[in-house]
């Protein structure tokens, strides 16, 4: 029988070597916290400034865990020199005791082991955010020195790390009191691109987590020194969060610059019972004059940029009770039809600015992929659209002037939604007809494989000849924009599409607009901005910015938005010609063409036995400097040599890390109020730079 099974056995690797040579040597099993060094980007991300910032992130959600379980009351990020960061809290602290199972101290083994901690089949932790459980020793993993400090029952115990490995055992230091965590840790260089850590990004992370988590005090310090800090602002020392009114006070902060259209924000905070879980929801909301809607869903303290099952059934709920409202007061046309009767979703969102909140126990919380940016439990859409649907209905009866501007605001939106789809209708159709031929001022490229098709939105007729004849004809694309398009930061889609540049740039694109917006029909992967270096040059820049972050926000996702670069200046000497983007490189381009040729002069005088006198040295040839005031100046050749040709430019991307933050600047620079942008500009201004009035 034996003998029979290994002829078997060999028939199947017969004529195959490489399954042959396929043996259990090479299967390699990964120890400890090695697969985080070996894949760091599977447990942070990446490793870019998002990875980077995310370690202080995972260190601090097991603090605000803490905050969460009503054991700690005070947080301390503090930012050190070489680029270490130290994270301390007032919980319970660490155990130090030995764990049963890796007959090591629990704090060791919660600092090298993934998936161990206290959210895991116990009760220490009934909500927390980090729900993976690999927070900590991730961090421990992917820094190149970590040391953990302890004080528990009065006693302070230290444990130091070097990429995930442990230098001594745990030690008892000293005497202590109170209880609570220390952890500092330096990252790893040779992991991350960059170990900086930027101080602003920090800053809006922590204020937003201590808005969701009421009643904690968190303090953030700068300590680096000037090498280290990538922001040298003097005011960048220290900050201190402290908000009593919870997600009502974030919604306020988050509304700062609005005007809003009712006085009391909504607010309800309850627990309930779905199906055998328990769903804590907090919501709070209120309506601006803005038309744009700012809503911020967070599950366990952690935010679900893509939203998730609470934030559908608070946008259910939300619908349902103002269209409720709004059926029960008559404030819907008798003789309307049947659409007149109903606001959609997109009606009653339109300048709301909502902070949806759930808790849910950690053994029933489920997310959409390790990034936890959207939130899949079902009994969260039900515990919403429950809770808020009640709560909204006494609300609304309680509060009837508020009430009436939420329905008139919605009923204004719904109203402007059906005059903006008969204009965009017409305009694509007018487009499909017109212009199969596209924009008659459009110089098309020859190519039709948009990844490889560009398109230059240029500043003026001048500029546009010029590009015309210096662009590649095989992938680059033309269109001449004439004077200032319309802001579009407080206009409706129907005003919008009266403009006359802003259709031409939508039938160029290809792809519709708004929610008909479709990317597969997009006609170009890079959309380039090309305007003069100068004041009108930077609005018209500021312009078009303001429309495709309101109205093709898909654009600048993909990263499909550049800007171009033009030259300010034009240096030549003799066959040497230059070009320098700012006064500063101009000046040492002088420097060096002058240097360069006063040595040449003083070898020549030297080989005749002469020196050269300062006269001489100051004739030293003869420099001309053009300063280019606009894209319309450069020739052809000029313009294709320093804006256009991929193989020379220089192009920004356009990229939205913080969608939030985006919002509050446009809202700041193309808003109607005044003070806010006149303030933002004095804040500014000395870090402005060739700026020509």
């Amino acid at each position: 029988m034996a003998k029979k099974q290994d002829k078997k056995n060999a028939a199947k690797t017969k004529g195959s070597p490489a399954d042959a040579s396929y043996t259990a040597k090479d299967i390699y099993v990964l120890e400890g916290l090695e697969p985080v060094r070996k894949r760091p980007g599977m447990y942070i991300g990446s490793t870019g400034v998002d990875g980077l910032h995310h370690l202080i992130w995972e260190v601090f959600d097991n603090s605000i865990d803490e905050a969460m379980a009503g054991h700690a009351k005070n947080i301390v990020i503090t930012l050190l020199p070489k680029n270490r960061v130290r994270v301390v809290d007032d919980g319970r602290g660490i155990p130090v005791d030995v764990h049963r199972q890796t007959k090591k101290s629990a704090l060791e083994t919660v600092l090298t082991t993934l998936h161990a901690g206290g959210k895991f089949g116990s009760d220490a932790y009934k909500v927390s955010g980090g729900l993976h459980g690999v927070g900590v020793s991730v961090v421990n993993a992917l820094s190149m020195w970590l040391k953990a400090e302890v004080c528990r029952d009065g006693q302070q115990y230290s444990q130091e790390y070097a990429r995930g490995i442990a230098r001594h055992p745990v030690k008892k230091t000293g005497k202590c009191g109170g209880s609570g965590t220390s952890i500092t840790f330096e990252p790893d260089a040779t992991i991350f691109e960059n170990t900086e850590f930027d101080w602003h990004r920090i800053l809006d992370h922590i204020r937003q987590q201590a808005y969701l988590t009421a009643g904690i005090r968190v303090a953030i310090i700068d300590d680096r020194d000037s090498k280290t800090a990538a922001d040298k602002s003097p005011l960048a020392h220290s900050y201190s969060f402290y908000f009593q009114g919870g997600i009502v006070a974030y919604v306020t902060y988050l509304n700062r610059n609005e005007n809003p259209k009712h006085d009391n924000i909504f607010y309800v905070a309850k627990e309930i019972d779905i199906d055998g879980r328990k769903v804590y929801v907090e919501t709070a909301f209120q309506y601006t004059d803005d038309m744009a809607a700012k809503e911020l869903a967070f599950a366990n303290n952690i935010y679900n940029q893509e939203g998730g099952t609470h934030l559908t059934g608070f946008r259910t709920a939300l619908t349902r009770a103002l269209n409720d409202y709004a059926r029960r007061n008559g404030f819907f046309s008798a003789k309307g039809g049947k659409d007149d009767e109903t606001l959609t979703g997109e009606d009653v969102r339109e300048g709301l600015t909502a902070v949806v909140s759930v808790k849910i126990q950690n053994s029933a919380l489920q997310f959409e992929g390790q990034t936890k940016g959207k939130l899949g439990n079902t009994e969260a859409r039900s515990a919403v659209e429950q809770v808020v649907g009640e709560a909204l209905r006494e609300w609304l009866e309680k509060y009837g002037r508020d009430s009436q501007e939420i329905i008139g605001k919605a009923l204004l939106a719904q109203k402007a939604r059906k005059a903006a789809k008969a204009a965009r209708d017409t305009v694509l159709r007018k487009g499909a007809l017109e212009g199969m031929m596209l924009p008659g001022k459009l110089a098309d490229c020859q190519s039709k494989d948009p990844s490889q098709s560009e398109l230059f939105l240029v500043e003026g007729d001048s500029a546009g000849g010029s590009a015309k004849q210096g662009r590649d004809r095989k992938f680059q694309a033309i269109l001449p924009l004439r004077g200032k398009i319309l802001n579009v930061e407080r206009a409706r889609l129907d005003k919008m599409l009266a403009s006359k540049e802003i259709r031409a740039l939508i039938i160029a694109l290809g792809a519709a607009i708004g929610d008909e917006f479709d990317e597969k029909k997009l006609r170009y992967h890079r959309i380039i901005i090309a305007t003069d270096a100068d004041v009108d040059g930077a609005h018209i820049r500021t312009l078009l910015m303001t429309l495709f972050y309101r109205f093709f926000p898909i654009v600048i996702e993909r990263g499909y938005l550049y800007i171009a670069t033009p030259p300010l200046y034009r240096i030549q000497s003799g066959k040497q010609i230059s070009y320098t983007y700012s006064d500063e490189e101009r000046d040492a381009v002088i420097a060096d063409i002058k240097k360069e040729k006063i040595d040449a002069k003083r070898q020549k005088a030297a080989a005749k036995g002469k020196e050269l006198s300062e006269e001489e040295e100051g004739q030293a040839g003869k420099i001309e400097i053009q300063r280019y005031k606009g894209l319309g100046e450069m020739n052809p050749s000029q313009l294709w040599e320093t804006t256009m040709d991929p193989t020379a430019r220089t192009l920004r991307q356009v990229r939205i890390e913080d969608a939030a933050a985006a919002d509050h600047i446009f809202d700041i620079l193309m808003g109607d109020e005044v003070l806010p942008r006149k303030k933002f500009i004095q804040t500014h201004a000395k870090a402005v730079k060739n700026l020509d009035i």
